[in-house]
């Protein structure tokens, strides 16, 4: 089954919601970035939760979610648009920590540590909106719920999920973010949180064969949600040899210049999906009087 997610409201227009099932958008991105099992949880709850964000957005707004923590992974970065894509990426994508004791789960907190959340619009204006907040467990979701409430004001749940097979690959992922409306009613809020309260794991939703409409219909049970048409969803990475040209030339004219000299073919890896570009001597010799003639080159 391909990736998708669902947006609805509530029939009263109190509460608005998003869910999504991001197996395979996951799994793309463990393989691409070959992340291990606690990596591969962390950054496929920042995905999803990006993929939902995204879709808040309109037209060719952008959105990038940015975790940087004091834990080994040191940093997660995802960014989505309006239309289902997402891509990202961990600093460190190899970490092991011991499994949780409690639960015996992927400690993605541990793998986090303390730190902040920033995210990142770009809304086709001069300058992006950007709002920043404290980590608050490093789980991801709890992160997200603080962050809606604190930097934009909007009273949220967040719940995500990723089930690893033992095999590394990713056997479930997906999640939910429910949003109350300005001016919901007291029965409206008292209902998602009773409805919210009795979710233990989105896992265990997934894994039980919940789709995310069946997610929407129970976080908004007794409140008649109108589901709209799905959104496929998908880890898709917009890089090419013209936006790595331009990496290239932001290092400058004596870097390039040393480069040449060196007389050997430059690789350079997309950071979000690792696809690698090769640019022989001559292709930075190009780039270089390109870039001259242009004047966008530093020196």
């Amino acid at each position: 089954m391909n990736d998708y997610m669902v947006r609805a409201m509530s029939k009263n227009g109190d509460v608005r919601i998003f869910a999504a099932t991001t197996r395979n958008t996951v799994e793309e991105a463990r393989k691409a970035h070959n992340t291990s099992p606690v990596i591969s949880a962390a950054l496929g709850r920042l995905l999803t939760g990006g993929a939902m964000m995204g879709a808040m957005l309109k037209g060719d707004d952008m959105i990038t979610l940015q975790i940087r923590g004091d834990g080994p992974v040191k940093g997660l970065t995802v960014t989505a648009d309006a239309r289902g894509h997402v891509k990202g990426f961990a600093l460190e994508p190899e970490v092991i920590v011991p499994i949780r004791e409690s639960d015996h789960k992927l400690d993605v907190g541990k793998a986090v540590g303390h730190g902040t959340l920033q995210i990142i619009k770009d809304l086709g204006l001069k300058d992006p909106y950007i709002g920043q907040t404290a980590l608050v467990n490093g789980e991801i979701a709890e992160d997200l719920t603080y962050y809606f409430a604190s930097s934009e004001q909007v009273p949220s749940a967040v719940g995500l999920g990723v089930l690893m097979n033992h095999d590394n690959t990713v056997r479930e992922a997906g999640g939910f973010i429910v949003q109350m409306l300005p001016g919901a009613s007291e029965e409206s809020i008292s209902a998602v949180e009773k409805n919210v309260a009795k979710i233990h794991s989105v896992t265990d939703l997934l894994k039980e064969g919940n789709k995310p409409e069946d997610i929407i219909r129970l976080v908004l049970d007794g409140l008649e949600p109108k589901i709209f048409d799905p959104m496929p969803v998908e880890f898709k990475c917009d890089c090419g040899v013209e936006k790595v040209s331009r990496v290239l030339i932001s290092i400058g004219e004596a870097e390039l210049n040393k480069l040449i000299e060196e007389g050997e073919p430059v690789e350079i890896r997309c950071e979000f999906c690792g696809k690698a570009y090769t640019f022989s001597v001559d292709d930075v010799k190009e780039l270089l009087a390109e870039a001259k003639k242009t004047g966008n080159l530093r020196k």
